[in-house]
């Protein structure tokens, strides 16, 4: 019974993927599964086909012709999400060296700027998408920075493509704002920064009920262009949520009575004193994107920064989504240490079943791709790595990784540099 519905399943995936998919079925045999959607698996096996999972378990049966990986004392888990990034759409450096491009923002005078399309932006040939794939991250939330309203954010998977709609997954899938920088929205004072996201909001609804009149002229000047009041229709409506980045405990509690008036779907970014108004962000069933590998503090808004925050946050039942907060630009250069905010969230509270379903399920449940990816489960995406050991180990390595089904042999520019001086030439002298 047991392997008729293995070959049914394998029929539906041939189906679904159609002609162009792989035939071939990958099978991860004998490794420690964890698939977040339910308990670890012992000696367990993965088996993939047409870039989808198709079974999960230890009675799992192998098609003789499948591509077989032996798991034995590895670990498997589902691909990491980070889920605060601007990965592709920027490269430093002046552009003899790296391209010395950016494209995370859009210029605007009044900070409102909600029709940007992030995404559209993006360059798959940047080179800091394989060495995040490369430390297992497989998907990532590209978002916008800069501003009152920065724009819209997309998921996008880390494959190799030329067209960056490719990468793409869901778009646009929330509004990314500010809530902590009075100056970032043409304002001189938190009173008026709050004024101002009020009038923008009901200026919203005001264009809703009168866009004949607007065509026509016979209306009172708004906050926001057209193109950016018709983008943040959803916003207002709830169906797209809110990514406001704040971090002082007194602006995250506005911000709730904010998104409570409004009718608002909102997620706190950053969060930096989070903890401190844990119950209130609970009640409000709000989630927190928050780091765990720094407590220093950049300003007077995240005094009461500390590295506990993202378990005392969980241990109050809010649902936590970890992102980078480290050195090194954890949005774009560093966004591969999202394993290394894991391992310091569970070296500071956090629960390691936690830290992982905060960088798997629970951000893909959040960003609404749940059905998708974020687990090991039949029917879902292939997006899967295998470890040497605990990912959240610094001596761990992803020894594979699967997006989509597919691994990618693409080398980083680390790698070719150091394969570049390997070989010295032959008239070449040591000092």
């Amino acid at each position: 019974m047991r392997a008729i519905t293995i070959l049914r399943l394998m029929a539906l995936a041939t189906l679904a993927t159609g002609p162009t998919a792989s035939a071939q079925v990958t099978a991860i045999i004998g490794g420690t599964v964890y698939p977040v959607n339910g308990p670890r698996i012992e000696n367990g096996t993965v088996l993939m086909r047409g870039g989808k999972i198709i079974a999960v378990g230890t009675n799992v049966l192998v098609p003789a012709d499948a591509e077989r990986i032996d798991a034995r004392g590895k670990w498997v888990t589902p691909g990491f999400i980070n889920s605060a990034t601007s990965l592709g759409l920027s490269e430093g450096g002046s552009p003899q060296f790296s391209g010395g491009y950016n494209d995370t923002g859009a210029r605007a005078t009044d900070g409102v700027t909600a029709a940007f399309e992030a995404w559209k932006g993006l360059n798959p040939a940047n080179t800091f998408i394989i060495p995040a794939r490369q430390e297992g991250v497989t998907s990532v939330l590209v978002a916008p920075t800069g501003g009152m309203v920065g724009g819209q954010a997309a998921v996008i998977d880390l494959i190799d493509a030329v067209a960056a709609g490719e990468m793409v997954r869901r778009a646009p899938l929330a509004m990314v704002g500010d809530f902590g920088n009075p100056l970032g929205g043409s304002t001189d004072s938190r009173a008026e920064y709050w004024a101002r996201w009020r009038r923008l909001l009901d200026d919203v609804k005001a264009y809703q009920g009168r866009r004949a009149a607007y065509e026509a002229g016979n209306t009172r000047d708004l906050e926001a262009s057209r193109a950016n009041l018709e983008a943040l229709g959803p916003v207002v409506s709830g169906q797209m949520p809110l990514s406001l980045g704040v971090d002082r405990a007194s602006d995250i509690i506005a911000a709730l009575a904010f998104a409570k008036d409004y009718g608002l779907r909102l997620w706190i970014r950053g969060g930096a004193e989070a903890w401190m108004v844990a119950r209130e962000i609970a009640a409000a069933r709000v989630p927190v994107f928050t780091g765990a590998m720094s407590n220093i503090p950049t300003d007077f808004n995240s005094l009461g920064q500390r590295q506990e925050n993202a378990g005392l946050l969980r241990a109050a039942g809010v649902t936590v989504v970890l992102i980078g907060n480290g050195p090194g630009g954890p949005e774009s250069f560093n966004v591969r240490n999202i394993r290394q905010e894991a391992g310091n969230a569970v070296a500071y509270g956090l629960s390691w079943d936690d830290a992982l379903r905060s960088i798997t399920l629970a951000p893909a449940e959040v960003l609404g791709v749940a059905g998708q990816i974020g687990a090991i489960a039949t029917g879902l995406d292939a997006n899967v790595v295998v470890w040497s050991g605990d990912p959240f180990e610094f001596s761990s390595v992803a020894e594979q990784v699967f997006v989509r089904g597919r691994t990618f042999d693409t080398k980083s520019r680390q790698q070719q540099l150091t394969e570049r001086y390997l070989t010295l030439p032959p008239a070449y002298r040591r000092p």
